[in-house]
């Protein structure tokens, strides 16, 4: 693994994006970093990769991957959603799918332990403009998983720094607490998953907050824009690709659609970090060139400031599906589909790690190069 010289490591940098029941890839990722000696100095989640990511960073290193998974064990534990063992990889893709939708649509029923139950609907919730229900679904059980998994205090005394999103229901904006800034709770975590209309809004400090990946569904670009001293190695694990293929029927359709959607908008934000890390260096430069009177002008201060002036390396894994899944694949909840999903981030994760264009990386001048060596599209040359 590459390192930089002198006494400047880069520091580990884990964003984990939304995407419900798909977050047991990532789970497998951490899974390979975690033998690989990379734990992260800083989680950025969204979503049930803020749940992935408290889960994480509320317990020591030997205790993280035994948090996980008592997490996503419990979570598809029920008996609705355990399957049967002719289900496992020798059934064609068809029966597959029919096996998988079954255990959705009970997922839709009945919730899945420790995360989601259905909410009782109250006398007036299929009268016409008088509903006063908010949500189908109660997440109390999630709250109660996290309290028991996640050690809150260890999270924000001693564990790496975390960041988790949402949107200010009020005003739209989207919202980013920092265990730096603010002490994290199960609210924080919660709200940054209260994806509407399924999960209720979260009320943190008398605001309301929904799911982040309403308004971006991976905080990467908040990564990116706080300053750091050292050069940045981020594993961004992603749970919707941007790019596939034509879709030819409806259920192709809606998981297309769904996936365009959530998205990271990955090529947006480095494609804008290398456009600031551009103008900053050129606005050194250009100071090195005026005379003294005019080197600490305010707003030459300000172009130098606008990129950072350390550079990134960024691993980006992402879950691509499987033939037989379709939109339904993020609520999905069956033990079968989470030892997949798992199975697949620790392989990617372990065959980016070991890929030679990997290790034997150098960061070019213009600061960022982003490596995805799983990408199906990929022309070979290392870089998104």
């Amino acid at each position: 693994m590459v390192q930089t010289e002198g006494k400047n490591p880069e520091k580990i940098v884990l964003v984990l994006q939304g995407g419900g029941a798909l977050g047991a890839y990532q789970a497998g990722a951490y899974e390979a970093l975690c033998k690989a000696e990379q734990e992260p100095e800083w989680l950025a989640g969204i979503s049930i990769g803020s749940i992935n990511a408290a889960l994480i960073a509320g317990n020591p290193p030997g205790a993280r991957l035994e948090a996980l998974r008592r997490f996503w064990e419990g979570v598809t534990g029920a008996p609705w959603l355990m399957g049967t063992p002719l289900e496992g990889g020798l059934l064609p893709d068809q029966i597959r799918s029919f096996c998988n939708e079954g255990r959705a649509a009970m997922t839709t029923f009945l919730g899945a332990p420790g995360f989601f139950r259905p909410r009782l609907p109250d006398m007036f919730s299929f009268l016409p403009g008088v509903m006063r229900q908010t949500s189908w679904y109660d997440t109390a059980p999630l709250r109660d998983t996290l309290h028991e998994l996640v050690d809150f205090d260890y999270l924000n005394d001693h564990g790496p720094r975390v960041t988790v999103c949402a949107v200010d229901i009020e005003t739209g904006n989207f919202t980013c607490f920092d265990s730096r800034k603010t002490r994290i709770t199960a609210d924080h975590i919660m709200a940054s998953g209260a994806l509407p209309p399924g999960f209720p809004a979260v009320e943190i400090d008398g605001r309301h907050y929904w799911d982040g990946g309403l308004v971006s569904n991976s905080p990467l670009q908040v990564v990116l824009e706080k300053p750091c001293q050292r050069p940045l190695c981020v594993y961004q694990v992603d749970l919707y690709p941007s790019r596939d293929g034509l879709p030819h029927t409806m259920a192709r359709v809606e998981q297309r659609e769904r996936e365009i959607r959530f998205s990271s908008r990955t090529r947006f934000n480095t494609d804008e970090f290398r456009t600031r890390h551009a103008l900053s260096r050129a606005a050194r430069r250009l100071r090195a060139r005026l005379p003294e009177t005019l080197r600490d002008d305010p707003d030459l201060k300000l172009l130098i400031e606008a990129g950072p002036s350390q550079p990134v390396s960024l691993m980006h894994l992402i879950y691509r599906h499987a033939d037989y899944e379709s939109g339904s694949k993020d609520y999905e909840f069956s033990r079968l589909s989470m030892l997949d999903h798992w199975r697949d981030g620790l392989h990617d994760a372990e065959s980016s790690l070991g890929h030679p264009e990997w290790v034997n990386r150098r960061v070019p001048e213009d600061g960022l190069m982003v490596f995805d060596m799983c990408d199906p599209h990929r022309a070979g040359d290392g870089t998104a």
